[in-house]
């Protein structure tokens, strides 16, 4: 056999295996992971975690409240960040191709992507919290939304980019004028992907926690007064978590499974239905 060939084969052969052991040692810790989570979720899941309110300690209750906060701020991000970062990314996508101000904004945008969500918090903190003088869930849903916005701007703008040029010069041949082209042709044709990333913005904002902290904090009781603290399920679990008592542990571990579970079925549902309308 030819010595290049052989070297070329030994190569490839520790680097196939190298690769292998690699991805077989992350997902042994994903297994892990999500076993640990649904074994000890499943054994204190029960019906009264929807039914009752967060418990005073030693005793037993539920998250419904936490449930309730968490939906409640998730929906408020989703209306203040997917206005503006839709807007955003048409902007980038559509309206400055090819200038720096584009690339400037695409580079800034890059750097919110990958901010500690912690940093997010605490400049929320700084700019609302202490403004006000006390916790709100107000707060906490604008935290939530900024670290949305970025994931809905990426995703828009590369979803409008990837709409072919010819779809916009046949819509502009027609004599529609270029906003009108925007709205409904070109959204239109990239509706899907807009949707999907819209979608995973809400898986990633769904368990953060330490934004929350900053900005929400907890409340033990019912409130639908987004001015006041505001119970949530990420803040509730890590309190629970660190607590001594052994009924506040299983709630952590229930509202740890609800939250993984809502994760994962979300991303599952997200690429389904993005493979289902994608055109072959």
């Amino acid at each position: 056999m030819n010595p290049i060939v052989r070297n070329r084969q030994i190569v490839n052969g520790i680097v196939l295996v190298t690769a292998t052991a690699a991805t077989l040692f992350s997902l042994f810790w994903l297994v892990w992971i999500l076993w640990t989570t649904v074994s000890q979720g499943a054994a204190a899941f029960a019906p009264s975690l929807f039914t009752k309110m967060t418990p005073p300690p030693g005793e037993t209750g539920g998250l419904l409240n936490a449930f309730f906060g968490s939906a409640v701020m998730i929906l408020l991000a989703v209306v203040i960040g997917t206005p503006i970062g839709v807007m955003a990314g048409t902007y980038l996508a559509e309206f400055s191709r090819g200038s720096r101000v584009a690339g400037v904004i695409r580079f800034i945008n890059d750097i919110l992507l990958s901010a500690p969500s912690i940093v997010i918090g605490l400049f929320v903190y700084e700019l609302v919290v202490r403004q006000v003088g006390h916790f709100s869930g107000y707060a906490g849903g604008l935290a939530l939304a900024i670290i949305l916005l970025p994931v809905v701007v990426r995703t828009s703008d590369e979803a409008l980019r990837l709409v072919p040029n010819q779809v916009r010069e046949a819509a502009l041949a027609l004599g529609l004028p270029r906003w009108k082209v925007t709205t409904k042709v070109v959204y239109r044709a990239g509706s899907t992907a807009i949707i999907t990333g819209i979608l995973l913005a809400v898986a990633r904002i769904s368990g953060e926690t330490a934004p929350l902290l900053f900005t929400a904090l907890n409340n033990q009781y019912w409130t639908a007064n987004l001015a006041t603290p505001m119970a949530n399920v990420p803040v509730v679990i890590f309190q629970y978590a660190m607590s001594p008592y052994d009924s506040w542990h299983a709630l952590a571990w229930a509202g740890a499974l609800v939250v993984t579970a809502f994760v994962l079925t979300l991303s599952i549902v997200v690429r389904l239905f993005f493979r289902q309308r994608t055109p072959r």
